[in-house]
């Protein structure tokens, strides 16, 4: 009964973990998008592709996080879509948001 409730916990823990770490980058990202391309236009930053660029790189940079915090060894296709996915609407809103307030940086 113990051990369900640990299991339960640290099962809880990582996901609430792994779906932080893809919060903060994917907001990362974003300002990252908008600092790359500069001071151009919001309509050339949304159709640039060095912005994609660098939601790649906040995407790819968890992994390596995740496996030397011990959090997760092993990644199934299930792992880096949802890892994947989360990033992407995070940087997607984020971004959004930026572009439509007219932050500059």
């Amino acid at each position: 009964m113990a051990t369900d409730t640990t299991d339960a916990h640290s099962d809880y823990l990582r996901g609430v973990t792994v779906t932080a770490l893809s919060a903060v980058l994917g907001i990362t990202a974003a300002y990252g998008s908008l600092v790359v391309t500069g001071d151009v236009a919001p309509a050339e930053t949304a159709t640039s592709s060095t912005v994609v660029y660098v939601l790649a790189a906040a995407i790819a940079v968890q992994f390596p996080i995740l496996k030397l915090s011990g959090l997760k060894d092993e990644f199934s296709g299930k792992d880096i879509l949802y890892v994947s996915f989360m990033t992407f609407a995070v940087w997607f809103v984020s971004l959004t948001v930026l572009l439509t307030a007219g932050v500059s940086v």
